[in-house]
């Protein structure tokens, strides 16, 4: 998860029983209440020690998978593919070795070692035992961006060939106070993605791919940097063991950055004012660099589980509700030693919530659709699991009328604003405003598309192949503090506990926001899988092209 608020939402006894808002078309008895010991209780377990963070192929997570399933049979859900709780995903584990791994750039005879962790944090996905790349001249590509529909090309003319990429991160559009420019404005586009950085660089056969960090436009500290791309990195597993990737993959701090353009007589600043231009030409910086890493590598299985309730008229259509049960497992320490990233917030709230969910909707029997539950693995390493989900579906993406994604839930209480991310995408806002506005509460587009949060859970991964997902949660406001505690505790989470080994379970959360925003969730699923309706994406979303492809007919 990549995470955007914790101020949360929370609702009164007597609005546990809010029904879907049309669900008076198909029934008139109220939803069950959601339960907030299933949420609190799972919430606890899943972010204990005994756990170590859930990370993919451990233990912890073992003892993960094998309690969700243990849940959603007790809730009388069924086994979601053919027969198992499980879907396998095969990944493969490649850990550099902090020791060895290294990154130097040399200028006019003199040769700088940038210190590991610190400074710069590199590798590759490649499946080798060792790499290594050798003065490589290095090269300015501001935010390494191809995009011809917008007449855009940061390449434009350079051959990469035995080069590294040096690139922004974000995208040319980022500082602009409007939503609206060639790169969306304000709103991040999928070219400010990291993902998207190193997948161009590989196509334009640079040897290797480094971005610049910098917390406002990452939306975060160059801890979080340290503590994710350090340690077991995790990736598909591939025939070709991923040769064709750009050989070296990393970071570096804004400061190591700065040094090394200022060695090549160049200024980040002025470089960086240059890449917001349209017409910028990469800059060669007649300086070199060189990388190499020592790998371990394990190649290993995780597992996506997949929980159904069989709809009663139309089972083979289905809404599909996802969250993440992975973390980062043993992480960076805490300046006390602490090296659990135990991700309570990201994700074992949502987790729970999902489970949570599903004993609600179990309890009401079956909606007139299928109602999908998918816990996938591998989020914090590039959503592997949904994405591996997205490739081998279990249910036809074409019959899956659409989903609701969660990825942390509220533990600060009522909130009177509803956030989307990605605002405007998809015609399952329509239902989403239905329901909060039973509520009594307002939906709001998200107040940081900058940092591109649509692009960093699971519900992207459905999305680009057509299935209209939403990803919505309690914002700022609170209605105990309003949105400056809401502000401070967002803040506050992002500083000090996200993607942290300090993201831990506190016995004083406040759940009732966590059951708000379940109930929402609730009342939108039901009213889809109660419904005969097929939501698309907006007319201007990315994703209408795949999902009218995939239902041509609009029946």
């Amino acid at each position: 998860m990549k995470f955007r608020t914790t101020a949360a939402s929370a609702i009164t006894a007597s609005a546990l029983f809010l029904a879907p808002a049309t669900a008076v078309a198909h029934s008139d008895q109220a939803a069950p209440a959601i339960s907030a010991e299933t949420v609190r209780t799972l919430t606890e377990t899943m972010s204990s020690d005994e756990f170590e963070g859930r990370a993919p192929g451990t233990a912890g997570g073992e003892m993960t998978v094998a309690l969700l399933a243990e849940r959603f049979e007790a809730a009388g859900l069924q086994p979601g593919n053919n027969g198992s709780w499980f879907q396998e995903v095969p990944l493969v584990s490649i850990t550099a070795d902090p020791e060895t791994a290294s990154f130097s750039y040399t200028a006019d005879g003199e040769t700088t070692e940038l210190a590991y962790g610190s400074e710069v944090v590199i590798g590759t996905r490649r499946v080798v035992p060792e790499l290594a790349i050798e003065d490589a001249e290095l090269v300015f590509v501001g935010y390494g961006i191809n995009a011809p529909e917008r007449g855009w090309n940061d390449y434009e003319g350079v051959d990469m060939t035995n080069r590294i990429a040096v690139i922004l991160v974000n995208d040319p559009d980022f500082e602009s106070p409007a939503s609206e420019g060639l790169f969306d404005g304000r709103a991040m586009t999928y070219y400010g993605r990291w993902t998207y950085k190193y997948e161009e660089a590989t196509r334009q056969g640079a040897a290797g791919a480094i971005i610049v960090h910098d917390t406002a436009p990452a939306s975060y500290g160059w801890n979080v940097v340290e503590s994710s791309w350090s340690g077991p990195q995790l990736n598909m597993d591939a025939a070709d063991n991923h040769m064709s990737r750009v050989p070296i993959e990393g970071w570096m701090t804004n400061d190591a950055a700065r040094a090394m353009l200022a060695a090549a007589g160049q200024d980040l600043d002025a470089l960086s004012a240059a890449a917001r231009e349209s017409g910028f030409s990469a800059v060669p910086l007649g300086i070199t660099g060189s990388a190499s890493v020592e790998n371990a590598i394990e190649r290993q299985s995780s597992r996506n589980v997949i929980a159904v309730l069989p709809g009663s008229t139309r089972p083979d259509e289905y809404v599909i509700h996802t969250a993440h049960w992975d973390h980062l497992g043993r992480c960076t320490p805490a300046p006390d030693g602490d090296d659990i990233c135990n991700g309570a917030i990201d994700n074992a709230t949502g987790t729970a919530g999902l489970v949570a969910l599903a004993e609600a909707h179990a309890a009401a029997g079956p909606a007139e659709r299928s109602l999908v539950f998918l816990a996938v693995t591998a989020e914090e390493s590039g959503l592997l699991g949904s994405v591996y989900y997205a490739a081998n579906p279990v249910f036809p993406l074409a019959q899956t009328a659409g989903g609701i994604n969660m990825d942390g839930l509220n533990v600060n209480g009522e909130t009177n604003n509803v956030v989307v991310v990605g605002y405007g995408k998809s015609e399952l806002e329509t239902y989403l405003a239905r329901a909060a506005a039973a509520q009594g509460r307002v939906v709001e587009p998200e107040p940081t598309p900058e940092a591109g949060y649509f692009f960093r859970s699971d519900h992207f991964a459905l999305a680009r192949p057509g299935v209209p997902m939403i990803y919505a949660e309690g914002g700022e406001d609170l209605v105990n503090g309003g949105p400056e505690a809401g502000a401070a505790a967002a803040a506050d989470y992002r500083a000090n506990r996200y993607h942290g080994p300090k993201d831990e379970f506190d016995p004083n959360w406040n759940w009732d926001g966590a059951i708000q925003d379940l109930e929402l969730y609730y009342a939108v699923g039901r009213e889809l899988a109660d419904s005969d309706d097929w939501p698309n994406w907006n007319p201007d979303a990315e994703f209408r092209a795949a999902r009218d492809a995939s239902r041509p007919a609009s029946d």
